[in-house]
């Protein structure tokens, strides 16, 4: 097995945007020839488009694209504007009128006080798209999805870190695997090699263990912690896969957020993953989903370990 840059895997070009002061943006994973993509959701917030065309017996069998994006519900917009980039270059469904870009979408929540309505858009979406044709690349931290992302919200924002946008790729033979996360958690972020929480709920540079914190409370009933949560992300592949194939794949890859995020899946995160394979190599389903998985974990690590400190929120970087 061989690291890899994401934008190596052929079928598949990346791009983002983010607001002028880096609190919210999109990222977005575009393919000309189409891919065949599923998507399974785990989190019991989510805010996600297009996602039931990509169930095993409906009729969509490729899409065009994909889009991660902040600014909670509002950021579902940017899927319309990587629609009107893709029908103007002639890439969709042909309809015979014109083509109908197939772009399922899923968003995260890093909607904050004094933000001034700057969410992500259409606009965003049509220039993330243009970017992403124009030079394919992904940078990690404080960009696209990620840019106004946080983790470890467990007592509130003041004892939160900042999350961030991060890829991962691998290749073994000639199959290349690749995940793009916007990490955006309740819960900590975890090294599963060492078992060490790297970023989230802390006082004073000292970690406090989510888990720990969210069991000690239970019997202080019910309580509003819907604000600023979800992780998002894709795993994309040069792999031939069937649409069946594509949803148990996509469904295998939260393993991975599974072992890199403490707790995960909870009632207020939206955890969305999606899976596109480019169909240009045949493979074993069972393995394409074990370097699903380790993608998925490095694209989380380098999501956090990537951030930079703003002036509300700690990074990583600054509690080595």
């Amino acid at each position: 097995m061989k690291e890899i840059d994401i934008t190596e895997i052929e079928g598949f070009v990346f791009g983002q945007k983010e607001s002028e002061d880096h609190h919210t943006g999109c990222t977005v994973i575009l393919s000309q020839d189409g891919a065949t993509a599923g998507v399974d959701v785990r989190g019991g917030a989510p805010g996600t488009r297009e996602t039931d065309a990509l169930k095993s017996e409906n009729l969509v069998q490729q899409v065009h694209g994909l889009f991660l994006s902040g600014g909670s519900a509002f950021g579902l917009d940017v899927g319309a504007g990587v629609m009107r980039y893709l029908e103007k270059a002639g890439i969709g469904f042909d309809v015979g009128v014109t083509r109908v870009p197939v772009v399922p979408g899923a968003i995260l929540f890093d909607l904050r006080e004094g933000d001034q309505g700057m969410r992500p858009d259409a606009k965003m979406g049509f220039k993330a798209a243009a970017s992403a044709f124009e030079h394919s690349h992904l940078k990690q931290g404080n960009y696209g999805a990620g840019a106004g992302a946080t983790v470890g919200k467990g007592k509130g924002p003041s004892f939160s870190m900042k999350g961030g946008l991060g890829h991962y790729a691998i290749q073994i033979g000639d199959v290349k695997v690749g995940a793009v996360i916007a990490v955006n958690c309740f819960g900590d972020v975890i090294n599963p090699e060492t078992g060490q929480i790297i970023a989230g709920l802390q006082k004073d540079g000292k970690f406090l263990n989510s888990e720990e914190v969210m069991m000690s409370q239970i019997m202080e009933g019910q309580t509003n912690r819907f604000r600023g949560n979800t992780t998002i992300g894709a795993v994309v592949t040069n792999a031939k896969v069937d649409k069946p194939a594509a949803n148990k794949l996509a469904d295998m890859s939260h393993n991975g957020l599974s072992r890199t995020i403490r707790p995960s899946h909870t009632f207020v995160d939206g955890d969305t993953m999606f899976f596109a394979g480019a169909g240009k190599v045949t493979c074993d389903y069972n393995s394409l989903g074990v370097m699903a998985v380790r993608a998925v974990e490095g694209a989380v690590l380098n999501a956090v370990t990537h951030a930079k400190s703003t002036k509300s929120f700690l990074s990583a970087k600054d509690l080595q």
